[in-house]
């Protein structure tokens, strides 16, 4: 029997993902596993340092080797790689498939090496650049540190070509599960070396995390047969590829100058203060992942394929649109109303001071209010994509970035006002982003407006009553029956009030006859027949593989 359940389990970890909701269904379970270990890290984080200048150096440090990754590896693989790839597996061209994935990862390993070079030899006055607040002895601790994150991003490159090429062959558990093991690499070098090597520790941990990031996805990349070679050739496809790649690599350059900018603006108040903005934003970005990317994720293959029919665009468009409003609305009202205790169940340890949780808490509030904005620029950014549009999302990520830097310069350094202010210039930076996506892709395919208009008035005022629903008994009980000093007490209020929240979120979005709430009470009848819910949705992930045509 249990010989019968290993090999059960070790089949379903190998099998390809051939619909849309199962291929969601793994791209969320592996999310939220990958978080649950990105939040044990965090609280690992200031366990060890606390809110101190030490770790938000640390974290500043990812800056400039993310920087180089993001424009040159992501920009390819998230909008070039995987559709030529496609392509030559949809034509049973597999050698002449593989041979271009060496290509691309020789190129991408000959250009990183070439700049890792010289970011080594020019590391300080980088970080000099980067983070102008800090002091001497700070730029001097981030230098050494980006030097050793930065060899990191060299398994990174390799690693996230063999999840594109996994992810071609409809494989997502394995991918997710790699990203997880990041985390891990992370856990146990904290756990091991931070006590002798402080908060060196942890950046060797972000090595080991990338090597088992790559390791983990080996066995199945040789399972689908790839066969790596060491030659290089520039030929068609990678010329397709790189022509392929400038638009949206400029558009992610634009979006990394953004979160750059927010490290300087940080710096410029306390190192600490870095810190402060980091954790709070990290706990923002988990349900923008779990349910704005893994829904876009998951649909824009099948609204790549129905580009051409405009009803059923609208159809798939719209499901996912009005779902992902249903999930993010309610998480952020949880985050502003019980923002405290959120901050004190993720980050509250001994060394993490009071005054820190109440700055992440605020910090974390305004950061709130753009959640579901954050989350439908996923799905908005690849309905332009489906339709083989990149200069609109480029040009509004632009606008967008530049109006938020402009605030951010106007909060941080003109009217000098305190950190949470940042996030609020990132959250309206990012609701202009959404209105101006609306307003062109309307342009494209027509929106419902009263429609839209409808549905979202009336999930926004479930979400009204739901945050009054939240704030009542959060209040009443923490006056009157719970300790909140003491951990388990602060866990059972924080659960209490959720639950009376999500049941009045539920109950109201069902009595105002939104469809999402009728979905979500049928999959709960049915969760005990987890195999029946994965079969719900037959479409295939990719009807013919050509994601370019």
């Amino acid at each position: 029997m249990v010989k019968n359940i290993v090999k059960k389990g070790f089949s379903a970890l190998i099998s390809s993902q051939t619909n849309i909701f199962s291929a969601a269904f793994f791209i969320i379970l592996t999310t939220v596993f990958s978080q649950v270990l990105g939040f044990l890290k965090y609280r690992l984080l200031v366990s060890f340092f606390g809110a101190s200048a030490e770790l938000g150096v640390f974290l500043a440090s990812f800056r400039i080797p993310d920087f180089i990754f993001q424009i040159l590896i992501a920009g390819a693989l998230s909008s070039a790689f995987i559709p030529i790839f496609s392509d030559f597996i949809g034509e049973d061209k597999k050698k002449e498939g593989y041979a271009f994935a060496s290509s691309i990862i020789n190129l991408g390993l000959m250009i990183f090496t070439v700049l890792a070079i010289i970011i080594i030899i020019f590391a300080y006055p980088l970080c000099a650049l980067v983070a102008p607040g800090f002091s001497p002895q700070e730029v001097a601790l981030m230098a050494n540190l980006t030097r050793i994150i930065l060899l990191s991003q060299l398994f990174f490159t390799v690693g996230l070509i063999i999840t594109s090429i996994l992810q071609s062959f409809h494989h997502f558990l394995i991918p997710g599960i790699a990203s997880s093991f990041y985390n891990i690499g992370i856990i146990l070098a904290l756990i091991l070396l931070a006590p002798t090597l402080g908060i060196y520790g942890a950046a060797v941990g972000v090595l080991l995390g990338s090597f088992l990031f790559l390791l983990v996805q080996l066995p199945l990349l040789r399972k689908v047969g790839y066969v790596y070679s060491f030659h290089f050739v520039y030929d068609e496809t990678v010329k397709k590829l790189l022509h392929l790649m400038i638009p949206r690599s400029f558009m992610l350059m634009v979006a990394q100058i953004a979160i750059t900018s927010n490290i300087f603006f940080a710096s410029l108040i306390s190192a600490r203060n870095v810190v402060i903005f980091d954790l709070a934003q990290s706990l923002m970005m988990a349900p923008v992942i779990l349910f704005g990317q893994s829904i876009a994720q998951a649909s824009f293959p099948l609204l790549v394929t129905k580009k051409n029919n405009i009803e059923e665009f609208l159809s798939i468009f719209l499901t996912s649109f009005y779902q992902i409003i249903y999930l993010t609305l309610p998480i952020s009202v949880i985050l502003i109303v019980l923002r405290i205790p959120v901050v004190r169940l993720f980050y509250g340890a001994q060394r993490f001071d009071w005054q820190a949780t109440v700055d992440t808490g605020r910090t974390l509030a305004y950061f709130a209010l753009s959640i579901t904005a954050q989350a439908l620029i996923f799905l908005l950014s690849r309905a332009f994509y489906a339709h083989k549009d990149t200069k609109t999302p480029l040009f509004i990520t632009i606008v967008s970035v530049c109006f938020t830097i402009f605030l951010s310069y106007f909060f941080i350094s003109w009217k000098e006002l305190p950190i949470y202010y940042l996030a609020f210039a990132f959250s309206t930076g990012n609701i202009l982003s959404v209105a101006l996506l609306l307003f062109f892709i309307n342009k494209k395919i027509r929106l419902p407006k009263f429609e839209i208009l409808v549905t979202v008035t009336k999930i926004l005022l479930a979400t009204v009553i739901m945050g009054v629903a939240l704030y009542i008994p959060i209040k009443l009980l923490d006056q009157l029956v719970f300790d909140t000093t003491r951990t388990i007490n602060l866990l059972l209020l924080t659960g209490i009030a959720s639950i009376l929240g999500f049941s009045s979120y539920l109950f109201f979005t069902w009595l105002l006859d939104i469809r999402e709430a009728a979905y979500i009470i049928d999959v709960a009848k049915k969760v005990g027949d987890w195999r029946k819910i994965l079969k719900q949705v037959e479409e295939p992930i990719d009807d013919g593989s050509n994601l370019n045509s």
